[in-house]
């Protein structure tokens, strides 16, 4: 199991990843953007979107550090993006019955943002505020997805 830094940003990840990449001389960079992954034709993403950054992480001497980019059309959903609320932790582990035990205690007296469910990038995901006003993100398939994706671009 790790617990992640997981960062958000408004359309810039991509900028991000290179200047984290280059300032932590990473080991290794990885990155989905959401046109890399078939698209729901009931709910196409609008073009400008398709370049975001989905999922992405960069590895640096012994640590990694996950980003994305929160669309226009999730605010709704998420949020506005701001300073300070741009950072939440993500715990990626492959044992669903403790990622579900987590998101259940870290959901008393919290909001879930979204259920533990199967989604098309990971067998069980889903997000939640706790009652501290921390945002947490569970993903059982974390690197599984980034390593299935890229693969398949190349």
């Amino acid at each position: 199991m790790s617990a992640i830094a997981y960062l958000n940003f408004d359309g810039i990840t991509e900028q991000v990843i290179e200047f984290y990449s280059e300032a932590l001389s990473s080991i290794e960079v990885k990155k989905v953007k959401f046109s890399d992954i078939p698209q729901d034709p009931n709910y196409p993403l609008p073009e400008n979107e398709l370049n975001m950054i989905m999922e992405s992480s960069i590895e640096f001497a012994g640590g990694k550090i996950m980003m994305s980019d929160i669309l226009p059309s999730m605010k709704m959903v998420t949020g506005e993006l701001v300073i300070g609320n741009n950072v939440l932790i993500s715990i990626v582990i492959d044992d669903k019955q403790k990622l579900e035990d987590y998101f259940n205690h870290l959901s008393v007296g919290g909001t879930v943002m979204m259920p533990l469910s199967n989604t098309p990038w990971s067998s069980c995901f889903g997000m939640l505020v706790d009652k501290f006003g921390v945002t947490w993100k569970f993903n059982s398939d974390a690197d599984k997805f980034l390593d299935k994706v890229i693969a398949n671009k190349q």
